[in-house]
């Protein structure tokens, strides 16, 4: 389990962790045990922390009420709801408390200061997804370190075992060359490459828009322009997941490992040159494991 790997990092920043679920004591104390997992699961038989935190799921009663043919109900029990649960009674008795699944960041005061939820049911933000944006340090696993004449770069994925569903993220940490810049969101208005990935399309991966660190305006003297620019070091985040449709799920099952490919684009400027753009080959290797469905069994 990822948060059993990441407890060092996190301990080591502070940061406390616990996993709450509606399953009992025993069924969690099996996992843990099969799992190897050392940090406290707790059990909320009643769901009363659940239903305090508003994230309930009553998506298989709405399923079951009197509105179950309304085509809203319909899409969120695909979205929400396993259909192997929902074709089963027995199993629609076993979910019945369970929460929409997300994770919580709070405070020493216990109070929430963000949280990470998904829109489908199959869906998890990744450990160490929540540790990078929640600005807490990453040590990468596996890191590819390359360098050009106007920079210098480390690319990572956040996670390098992934499952159906994980929501990960793609890392790039960049630093300019002296008195080079490379260009952020904005400048392509004026005709230049921004930096950023440009992965290719993947038939079990999705992704997100790149999350962008917030640059500076930089006047360039030549042209007297002001564009939007990255003098010091910064960090480029791709959220990615992995596709955990019914159709894919069954695709994965023979595979054990995903490679992502493609480039890192940019281009640079110094306080006299402006440089061609560059395409930079990036790849990823990702090891695939099935889930562990043992849990759920009740």
């Amino acid at each position: 389990m990822e948060l059993q790997d990441r407890l060092k990092e996190l301990t080591e920043a502070g940061v406390g962790v616990a996993a709450i679920s509606y399953d009992s004591e025993k069924t969690l104390a099996a996992f843990a045990e099969r799992r190897g997992i050392t940090f406290p699961l707790l059990s909320d038989d009643e769901s009363a922390v659940i239903k305090e935190y508003g994230i309930l799921n009553t998506v298989v009663a709405e399923g079951l009420g009197p509105n179950a043919d309304d085509p809203e109900v319909v899409a969120d029990i695909h979205r929400y709801v396993a259909a192997e649960v929902f074709d089963s009674p027995q199993l629609r008795r076993m979910i019945n408390g369970t929460p929409f699944p997300g994770t919580f960041v709070l405070d020493g005061n216990g109070r929430v200061t963000s949280r990470f939820f998904e829109e489908f049911y199959r869906e998890r933000a990744s450990t160490a997804t929540v540790m990078l944006k929640s600005g807490i340090g990453l040590s990468p696993i596996e890191a590819i370190q390359g360098s050009t004449a106007q920079l210098k770069f480390t690319a990572y994925p956040s996670d390098n075992i992934v499952t159906n569903g994980k929501r990960f993220s793609l890392v790039v940490e960049v630093v300019p060359g002296p008195d080079m810049h490379v260009y952020a969101p904005g400048a392509e208005e004026m005709g230049y490459r921004v930096v950023g990935f440009n992965m290719a399309v993947s038939e079990f991966v999705d992704y997100e828009p790149i999350d962008f660190p917030e640059s500076e305006v930089y006047h360039f003297e030549p042209l007297n322009e002001f564009v939007p620019a990255y003098q010091a070091p910064f960090t480029l985040l791709q959220e990615a997941v992995i596709n955990a449709s019914a159709e894919i799920e069954k695709q994965l099952e023979d595979v054990d490992a995903i490679t992502l490919s493609g480039t890192l684009d940019y281009q640079a400027c110094d306080d006299a040159i402006c440089y061609l753009p560059v395409s930079v080959p990036i790849s990823f290797n990702l090891e695939f494991q099935q889930l562990d469905y043992e849990r759920s069994k009740r």
